[in-house]
């Protein structure tokens, strides 16, 4: 299982104990944040997760090389870039979507934007992956330190699920 750009690590954490059979890796091209979230505490880190310092595209881009076929991608709250000449900057705009989408599994992106939301999903639909967009349930504990604020400021939160990519 893959979490893509996982910010403090937090939601990679969460990943790991809710699915101990699981390998998840967060990937994060930030050494500030990573160094924020578990592996400030290594003793509190499960032991099937591994946190690493990487620029996701270019991540994706040697997995895919590598042969590597996930279960499970998550993308959790990256940033819309909302002016339209930022395309390329949202991830269904950029590059690194051939290499996101052959990496294969049940993919997973959560945004507090519609818009994202319904663009991404459009996009994965032109590629020939059913998506749909559900609402992301109020709870006690969040996937993330973004979905945690955007939660308690009232936001809407979205899910795109694709089945398998």
């Amino acid at each position: 299982m893959l979490d893509s750009g996982c910010g403090t690590g937090a939601s990679t954490r969460a990943l790991a104990i809710a699915d101990p059979e699981a390998w998840v890796i967060g990937i994060d091209r930030s050494a500030v944040r990573l160094a924020r979230g578990p592996l400030a505490s290594p003793t509190t880190m499960p032991p099937n997760l591994l946190l690493a310092r990487a620029e996701v595209a270019a991540f994706w881009r040697l997995a895919r090389a590598a042969g590597w076929r996930l279960r499970r991608h998550w993308l959790l709250y990256p940033n819309p870039w909302p002016k339209p000449e930022h395309l390329m900057r949202r991830w269904h705009g950029h590059p690194a979507f051939a290499d996101l989408l052959a990496l294969g599994g049940e993919l997973r992106l959560r945004t507090n934007w519609r818009v994202y939301a319904e663009e991404f999903a459009l996009a994965l639909g032109v590629t020939g992956h059913a998506a749909t967009i559900v609402p992301v349930a109020v709870a006690a504990a969040h996937a993330s330190p973004f979905e945690a604020k955007y939660a308690a400021s009232g936001h809407e939160l979205f899910e795109v699920r694709a089945a398998a990519v």
